[in-house]
């Protein structure tokens, strides 16, 4: 059984192999301001970066402030987002959230994980997404990628994405964070692909405690 302090050790050395691997990842949802970042993050549920960015330029034209979008018509909304899937969901929520920036933050994207957390339709994925890279305020996001590959590793046990979160917290240091998001995201859809795992050519593989697992 590996101790708190051997995982320490250890995921240091993965961290070190992922700056090699992935030196310059970013966020891949692209956006000008909180408010556009807040809307594509909840677009980007069940559904890729790519996809999502394919369909915000437009609709940030067509609602360029929180107060556009709180006020927009959610018909006319679905129209934007339909192609990001769960547009129903999505439409509720992006109208609920924004209708509460603007109704008790006048506006502004609030900056702290329990504000964010208490707009409607934002979880801890989200919260977190926006903390990032907005306020530069160091959080793990989990993802489906996060959460698998973290097990993998054998850096958890956890699936529940929170116990997953606060997991990693212990595990990994903070000035790592935000990194650690991004760089397992781009090595699980490069190499560490769910269906189809290529260990035999991961750099990560002397680092594996032993058979993929998801």
């Amino acid at each position: 059984m590996e101790s708190l302090t051997q995982k320490k050790s250890r995921a240091l050395k993965i961290i070190a192999e992922l700056e090699n691997m992935y030196p310059d990842v970013r966020c891949e949802l692209e956006h000008a301001d909180a408010y556009q970042l807040l809307v594509a993050t909840i677009l980007s549920a069940q559904c890729t970066d790519k996809r999502v960015n394919m369909v915000t330029p437009a609709l940030f034209e067509r609602y360029p402030t929180i107060h556009d979008m709180a006020h927009a018509d959610r018909d006319d909304l679905i129209g934007y987002i339909r192609s990001t899937g769960f547009f129903n969901n999505k439409s509720a929520n992006i109208l609920a959230c924004c209708k509460d920036v603007v109704e008790r933050f006048n506006g502004d994207v609030p900056g702290t994980l329990e504000e964010l957390t208490s707009l409607a339709g934002v979880g801890r994925k989200t919260a977190n997404v926006v903390l990032n890279h907005i306020f530069h305020v160091p959080a793990i996001v989990v993802d489906t990628h996060v959460g698998r590959i973290s097990r993998h590793l054998g850096l958890t046990l956890e699936k529940d994405p929170t116990k997953v979160e606060f997991a990693l917290m212990k595990i990994l240091p903070e000035e790592n964070w935000i990194a650690w998001n991004h760089q397992l995201i781009k090595h699980g859809r490069t190499v560490c692909i769910a269906r189809r795992p290529q260990c035999d050519i991961c750099q990560l593989r002397q680092l594996c405690p032993g058979p993929y697992i998801n």
